[in-house]
C-alpha cells in the first residue's frame, strides 16, 4: 500500500446483500464460485451470506454450505450476518471469520425489518457479542436508514449517533452507515458526518450508499472529504433492501472502483477480474446486472 490516505477499503456485499433479493435462489456452487472469483479480483473483505432462519431469507438458506465450501485465501476475510444468538452459533459451527449485526436509526424501520424496536434489537446483540468475544472473532455493525426512512421520513443525525454509539459500546469494531433508500445527496452525508465525527473517529465508520437515484458515488466522494476510507458496494449493482420500497440497488463495485482509480485512489481490486466475477454470477441469474462500468467492460 503506497499511501494510506489514498487507499480505500471496499467491502463487497454482492453475495449477501446482492443475492438476497433474487426471485429464485442461486445454486450453492454458483455462489461459491462467485465469492472466490471476487477474492481473486483483489477483494479482502467479502460479505458471503447470512445465518438467519431459512424462512426469513430463503435465498440464503444454504449459508452453512456456502461458508464451509469456501477455500480460505490469504488476506481474505469472509463475513456473514449473525443477527441473533442462534445465527452466531450457526456461524461459529461453520468456521465463521467475522460476524455482523444490524439495526436501524428508525423505529418504524426496525419494526418492519426485524419486528423489534431499536432497544430490543440492541438487547439481542449482547449474546451475539459475548459468543464472538469468546471465539475471538470481530463483529461489524450496520445501521440502516441513516438519512431517511421509507416509513418515518427524514432521520435526525443525532438519532444515528445514538445508535452508532451503542453499537460501538457493545464492541463492534466498525459501523457501516446504510443510506437504505438511495435518496441522499452529498450535503445530506455532510450533515450526518458533521454530527457523527464529533464523537466517532472516521476509521470506525463505513459508508453503504444505495444508488436508487444515481447519487451514491457523489455521496462516497463527499464522505472521503470527511476522512472515511471504507465503503460497501455490490458487484454489478446487485441487490437492495427487501424492506425498503424503491431501494433499487446497491452502488455497483465496478462503478466505485473505476471512479476511485481514475481519481488517484487505490483499492487493490482488478477491475477486469471483478467484471469477470460479476459476469459469472450473471449467468446463474439469467440476466445482466445494471452497473454502468460493468456493462461498459462487457461492450
Amino acid at each position: 500500500m503506497a499511501n494510506k490516505e489514498k487507499y480505500i477499503q471496499i467491502y463487497e456485499v454482492g453475495p449477501r446483500d446482492g443475492l438476497q433479493n433474487e426471485a429464485q435462489p442461486v445454486p450453492t456452487d454458483a455462489k461459491i464460485r462467485y465469492i472466490e472469483a471476487l477474492a481473486r479480483a483483489g477483494h479482502t473483505r467479502i460479505e458471503a451470506t447470512s445465518f438467519v432462519r431459512p424462512g426469513v431469507i430463503p435465498q440464503l438458506s444454504d449459508a452453512h454450505e456456502v461458508y464451509t465450501g469456501l477455500q480460505n485465501q490469504t488476506g481474505v476475510r469472509y463475513i456473514a450476518l449473525t443477527p441473533n444468538r442462534k445465527g452466531m452459533e450457526n456461524g461459529l459451527a461453520a468456521g465463521l471469520q467475522e460476524g455482523a449485526i444490524f439495526t436501524a436509526a428508525s423505529e418504524a424501520f426496525t419494526k418492519k425489518n426485524i419486528n423489534a424496536t431499536i432497544d430490543e434489537s440492541i438487547a439481542r446483540f449482547g449474546d451475539v457479542m459475548a459468543l464472538a468475544s469468546d471465539a475471538g472473532i470481530p463483529v461489524r455493525g450496520y445501521v440502516s436508514t441513516v438519512v431517511e426512512c421509507p416509513y418515518a421520513g427524514k432521520i435526525d443525525p443525532e438519532a444515528v449517533l445514538d445508535v452508532c454509539r451503542r453499537l460501538l459500546d457493545l464492541g463492534v469494531y466498525q459501523v457501516s452507515l446504510g443510506e437504505t433508500i438511495g435518496v441522499a445527496v452529498p450535503d445530506d452525508i455532510a450533515r450526518l458526518l458533521d454530527v457523527l465525527l464529533k464523537e466517532i473517529p472516521a476509521e470506525k465508520l463505513a459508508g453503504h450508499f444505495h444508488d436508487t437515484r444515481g447519487t451514491a458515488l457523489a455521496s462516497v466522494f463527499r464522505a472521503i472529504e470527511f476522512g472515511l476510507r471504507i465503503f460497501d458496494a455490490s458487484s454489478g449493482g446487485l441487490g437492495g433492501c427487501p424492506y425498503a420500497p424503491g431501494a433499487a440497488g446497491n452502488l455497483a463495485t465496478e462503478d466505485l472502483v473505476y471512479a476511485l482509480h481514475r481519481s488517484g485512489y487505490e483499492t487493490g481490486i482488478d477491475l477486469e477480474a471483478l467484471a469477470l466475477a460479476t459476469s459469472g454470477i450473471a449467468q446463474s441469474l439469467g440476466r445482466e446486472p445494471t452497473g454502468r462500468v460493468y456493462l461498459a467492460c462487457k461492450s
